[in-house]
């Protein structure tokens, strides 16, 4: 009764067609990556705050490259 809900789904990367990684800015603090699957569409993965995910992307271009 006073727990937290979470959500968790599961992206096998075999489905991945394309990716694309957005690192923070100055003034935009965010990092976005976006991965379009086939027969799901466009999925948006965003990280707040210091995130460095360009290790994500260069993850994800190995196993779909």
């Amino acid at each position: 009764m006073t727990g937290r809900k979470k959500e968790f789904t599961s992206l096998p990367y075999s489905r991945i067609q394309a990716f694309s990684v957005e690192t923070a800015g100055t003034f935009d603090l965010d990092a976005e990556l976006d991965l379009w699957f086939s027969g799901l569409g466009k999925v948006r993965l965003e990280f707040k705050g210091n995130s460095d995910i360009r290790q994500l992307g260069q993850m994800i271009a190995t196993y779909v490259l």
